[in-house]
């Protein structure tokens, strides 16, 4: 893997512009100079409902249209951050179908899935209404378990508060913690 980094921040928030994302690009903006960056919303990039072939003697069909441009994306970052918002104690449903996505790219063929992730590593960010933290465990279980099953490298989570637009720019934790979060 080059030296040189490469951010692919998947945006899973059912509305632009969100807390999630403003915290996120508020992280993003303390990433050294150059340092690239691809954003990507889910919601722009629908998926199929996942169908689980790996006990039915199908194969997975090489991807195809969004899901394709979500692997390839996925492979050519060197950081992958989920900005997931926390809706019902876990992450968003464009986020989790993305997810389920990658038990298909472990099994596609010429994809080396796993052995292109490891090594990676994964971040988390989120904004949620609640002060305590501890309702967002389920979410950074799901992303760190999932980061750790494919020998990537667990960065981290920022968490903000902040339920209507805005409200995590008053958020005088999450914001100081977004100047280092990437470092």
């Amino acid at each position: 893997m080059s030296d040189q980094r490469s951010f692919l921040f998947l945006l899973g928030s059912a509305r632009r512009d969100g807390n999630t994302e403003a915290l996120a690009r508020a992280a993003a903006a303390h990433l050294p100079a150059g340092t690239a960056q691809e954003w990507l919303h889910l919601a722009d990039l629908p998926l199929a409902p996942f169908t689980d072939r790996r006990h039915t003697g199908e194969s997975f069909p090489q991807p195809e249209g969004n899901e394709q441009r979500l692997l390839s994306a996925t492979l050519a970052a060197t950081d992958v951050v989920i900005a997931s918002p926390l809706y019902w104690y876990s992450v968003s449903a464009p986020t989790k179908l993305y997810l389920d996505y990658w038990s298909a790219w472990l099994r596609v063929p010429g994809a080396d899935f796993r052995a292109r992730m490891g090594g990676k590593t994964m971040w988390a960010v989120s904004a949620l209404s609640s002060s305590d933290a501890t309702t967002a465990d389920a979410l950074v279980g799901t992303l760190r378990l999932s980061a750790r099953y494919l020998g990537m490298n667990w960065g981290g989570t920022l968490l903000g508060n902040g339920s209507r637009p805005g409200d995590v720019d008053s958020d005088p934790e999450a914001q100081t913690a977004a100047k280092t979060f990437f470092h």
